[in-house]
C-alpha cells in the first residue's frame, strides 16, 4: 500500500473522529441551554410582569382599615406596573376564606393576599383550618404598623398605666375592656393582663364601635382598640388616653407615652402586609417588595397612613417571614393563656 493511501486512510478517520466530536459537543451546548432555559423563563417572565390585571384579595368587608390601606396600595401598584390592582372582598371567617382562596391559586404573581395580624393569631385560634399559613403563603413586604390605645373613661380616676395597674391590682375583676371573640383588640388587652398580672375582664362585641359606644357611656372602664377606632374621641375628650401599645411613641399623639415605657417589652399593634402563594418566581417577590417599598417611602403615601394613625413597616421578604413567625409564636402563648376562642 503506497503512502498516499495511508494518509487518506488516516484522514478519513480524522474526519470521523471530529464528525463524532462535533454532536457530542453540540448535545453538551443543548443540555446546558436546557438547564439554563427554566431560569431565563423566569427572568424573563418577571421583566415582562405583568401583562394582564392583579387581585388583591382582601379577607374583610369594604371599608374597615386594612380596605383602605389595601385600596392605597392597590392604587399604587397600578400606577407603578401600569396594570389594574383589583380589590377582591372575601369576608368571612377571621379573613380565613380570603386566605384559602390564595393558597389554592396559580402562584404566577397575579393574586396577592392583603396580610393582618389576623394571619398569625388564625394559627392558634383555629383547629380546623385547610391550609398552614406560614407554609403556604410566601411574603412579600410589610405595610403598616397601627398602634392600639389604652383608653379610659373619663369617670376613670387613672391617668397613666402605672395608676391603671394599681387600680386594677386593688380591684380585681372590677374593670372591664370590649373586644371581638379572638381579635386583636382582645388579644392586646389579654396580653396586658398578662405581662403585668392584673384582672381585667374581657366582654366579647362583634363591633368595635358599639365597644367604643358602650365606653364613652361608662357601660365599661377601659380600651385596648385600634387608633382609628378611638383616637376622635380621644380628641373630642370624650376618652383619655393612657398610652399606645407599640414600642415607640406614635406621631399622631405625640405627647401620649407607651405601654412599654411602663411594662418592659410590651409590644402589640395592628400590622398589615402582603403576600402570595408559595412557589410564586422569587423575582416577582422582589419586584413587587421593590414596588411596595417605593411606595412606603413616597411622602404622599407616608401622610396617607399617618393620617389613619400608622407608621410604614418596609421590610425585605425574608424580614416580613421572620417577622410573621415571630408574631405567630408571640401570640400563640397570649391566646393559650387567655383560652381565647372564636365565636
Amino acid at each position: 500500500m503506497g503512502r498516499t493511501d495511508q494518509g487518506k486512510r488516516r484522514h478519513r478517520r480524522v474526519n470521523q473522529s471530529d464528525a463524532l466530536k462535533l454532536p457530542r459537543r453540540n448535545f453538551l451546548h443543548l443540555a446546558a441551554g436546557a438547564v439554563a432555559l427554566p431560569a431565563v423563563s423566569r427572568i424573563a417572565q418577571a421583566q415582562t410582569y405583568p401583562t394582564r390585571p392583579l387581585h388583591l384579595t382582601l379577607g374583610y368587608a369594604p371599608g374597615g382599615a386594612p380596605d383602605i390601606v389595601g385600596r392605597l396600595i392597590g392604587q399604587w401598584m397600578s400606577e407603578r406596573l401600569g396594570q389594574p390592582c383589583v380589590i377582591d372582598n372575601r369576608p368571612g371567617a377571621g379573613s380565613n376564606i380570603g386566605t384559602e382562596l390564595v393558597v389554592r391559586s396559580p402562584p404566577d404573581g397575579y393574586t396577592l393576599l392583603y396580610i393582618t395580624m389576623a394571619n398569625a393569631t388564625n394559627a392558634t385560634l383555629y383547629d380546623n383550618l385547610n391550609f398552614n399559613f406560614i407554609r403556604d403563603i410566601a411574603p412579600v413586604a410589610g405595610v403598616i404598623d397601627v398602634p392600639n390605645l389604652v383608653t379610659v373613661n373619663p369617670s376613670l380616676s387613672v391617668k397613666t398605666i402605672p395608676q391603671l395597674v394599681a387600680y386594677a391590682k386593688a380591684n380585681p375583676g372590677k374593670l372591664n375592656f370590649g373586644a371581638a371573640n379572638g381579635g386583636t383588640v382582645q388579644l392586646s388587652g389579654e396580653l396586658f393582663k398578662m405581662m403585668t398580672g392584673v384582672d381585667i375582664v374581657h366582654v366579647p362585641y362583634r363591633s368595635q364601635a358599639q365597644a367604643a359606644t358602650d365606653l364613652m357611656a361608662g357601660q365599661m372602664q377601659v380600651s385596648f382598640d385600634v387608633m382609628p377606632t378611638t383616637i376622635e374621641f380621644v380628641r373630642a375628650g370624650k376618652l383619655r388616653a393612657l398610652a399606645v401599645t407599640t414600642a415607640m411613641r406614635s406621631a399622631a399623639l405625640p405627647d401620649i407615652p407607651a405601654v412599654g415605657e411602663f411594662v418592659t417589652g410590651y409590644e402589640a399593634s395592628s400590622w398589615h402586609g402582603i403576600g402570595v402563594p408559595k412557589n410564586t418566581p422569587p423575582e416577582i417577590v422582589e419586584k413587587l417588595n421593590r414596588e411596595i417599598n417605593t411606595g412606603l417611602a413616597d411622602s404622599r403615601m407616608k401622610a396617607h397612613l399617618a393620617d389613619l394613625g400608622g407608621v410604614p413597616m418596609p421590610m425585605s421578604p425574608p424580614d416580613f417571614g421572620k417577622f410573621i413567625a415571630e408574631e405567630t409564636e408571640k401570640w400563640a402563648k397570649v391566646i393559650k393563656f387567655a383560652g381565647a376562642k372564636v365565636d
